[in-house]
């Protein structure tokens, strides 16, 4: 993949979850996209296929929330987890055998407050030391290593202090990275600079990108200056579709029209892997590699 990257846009998938959701599963559960990996596999794998077939290169594996501290609530041991999350990668790859062409596997690594489902990748700021951080991070991302996924997505970080545990776990290890971090205007959600937050994985060999996820979509052309600015990387964007939540009616509004309409500008200023988050299905993955192409 960091080969395609020299040369043109890699076009990302979108968001797992919305996919399921559209299928007709209910993720409404503190495992969220994760636990099917346990109940339907072949629902994760159909939604790998979809996004595959409208046009993504990249599948983002359904491991975002298998962590061993949020299956154990659940009572689902370290082994069983440790199966899950290998599936996880194994179920990516499989579906790309029933497309044509190049296509690729990045095995998600969600933050720490993705376990709590609570809403703290959105806010960071856990209260946990570094190493806290990196022992909690460390033994999901070996299995996933294990599992031998194409590239590492270490993906909607809330803060600083998380993206420099992970980028320790990972130094040195020779599996490539991508860190993404979920922000708000131009800083990331807990608030950091921009410049900050980039400059962790500057001079990092496996690092191969940085950028943003899970955010509004007019926030990225911002975050994809300073990246390059920060780091000299290429840049991945996926931002959510531009749709917001309306908390009091509990429902989505607008039409997320703007996803697909700012990518040109996006790959302009230097993005490279490009795809979409939260309310981005296979058809809005589908108008996004078809602008691309244009």
């Amino acid at each position: 993949m960091t080969n395609a990257l020299a040369h043109r846009v890699v076009v990302l998938d979108g968001g797992m979850s919305t996919a399921l959701e559209q299928a007709g599963h209910d993720l409404s559960d503190e495992l969220w996209s994760g636990r099917l990996l346990l109940a339907d596999p072949d629902a994760v794998r159909a939604a790998h296929l979809a996004f595959y077939r409208a046009g993504a290169e990249v599948a983002i594996t359904a491991s975002y929330q298998v962590t061993y501290e949020g299956f154990s609530r659940h009572g689902i041991g370290h082994d069983e987890t440790s199966a899950l999350l290998r599936a996880s990668v194994a179920l990516a790859r499989s579906a790309a055998s029933d497309v044509d062409g190049q296509r690729w596997v990045a095995a998600s690594v969600g933050p720490y407050g993705a376990m709590l489902a609570d809403g703290s990748e959105y806010r960071g700021n856990y209260g946990l030391g570094k190493q806290e951080l990196v022992q909690f991070h460390r033994p999901r991302i070996e299995t996933l290593v294990s599992a031998d996924p194409d590239v590492l997505a270490v993906e909607t970080i809330p803060d600083v202090d998380e993206a420099s545990a992970v980028v320790d776990v990972v130094r040195g290890s020779g599996v490539p990275m991508w860190l993404s971090y979920s922000i708000r205007g131009d800083r990331t959600c807990a608030g950091q600079p921009l410049e900050e937050a980039f400059a962790v994985a500057a001079g990092v060999d496996e690092v191969v990108a940085v950028g943003v996820n899970c955010c509004a979509p007019e926030d990225v052309a911002h975050a994809v200056d300073v990246a390059r600015k920060a780091t000299g990387l290429p840049v991945v964007v996926y931002p959510n579709s531009g749709e917001r939540w309306d908390a009091a009616e509990r429902a989505w509004t607008g039409d997320g029209t703007g996803f697909g309409a700012l990518a040109g500008e996006w790959t302009e200023r230097g993005a490279r892997l490009v795809g979409g988050c939260c309310r981005t299905g296979p058809d809005a993955i589908g108008v996004l590699a078809a602008a691309l192409a244009e």
